[in-house]
């Protein structure tokens, strides 16, 4: 099963830099959280907007290779989003050769996220 992971055009750019993607949500890393938050195809909208709606940064969505990062040692429990909803949650950095797309995103004028 494929799980997402929307971030911002910059964000994504300086993790190629370095080879790896450490930021865990908008405004938090990895390192403050203690896990990347990812969500689901039908999740990623809903994020998306609760994130980033009204901004004007270039957003990213992340497509992930959620076997090769287990596969890399790093687990991939899904976790209570503190609302009794799942939500994939990554404990680890995530090697941008475990990025199977990154797809530029933007909202439309009704506000739903294409990417």
């Amino acid at each position: 099963m494929a799980i997402f992971h929307v971030t911002t055009l910059a964000e994504w750019e300086a993790a190629k830099r370095v080879g790896s993607y450490r930021m865990s949500t908008k405004g938090a890393t990895l390192d403050q959280v203690g896990f990347i938050h990812a969500s689901s195809a039908e999740q990623l909208p809903r994020v998306a907007s609760f994130l980033y709606s009204g901004s004007d940064e270039r957003l990213v969505v992340l497509q992930l290779d959620d076997d090769g990062i287990r596969g890399s040692g790093i687990r991939i429990p899904w976790e209570d989003g503190g609302d009794g909803e799942l939500f994939p949650h990554i404990y680890g950095a995530i090697d941008t050769a475990f990025v199977v797309a990154a797809r530029p995103a933007a909202f439309d004028a009704d506000g739903v996220l294409g990417y």
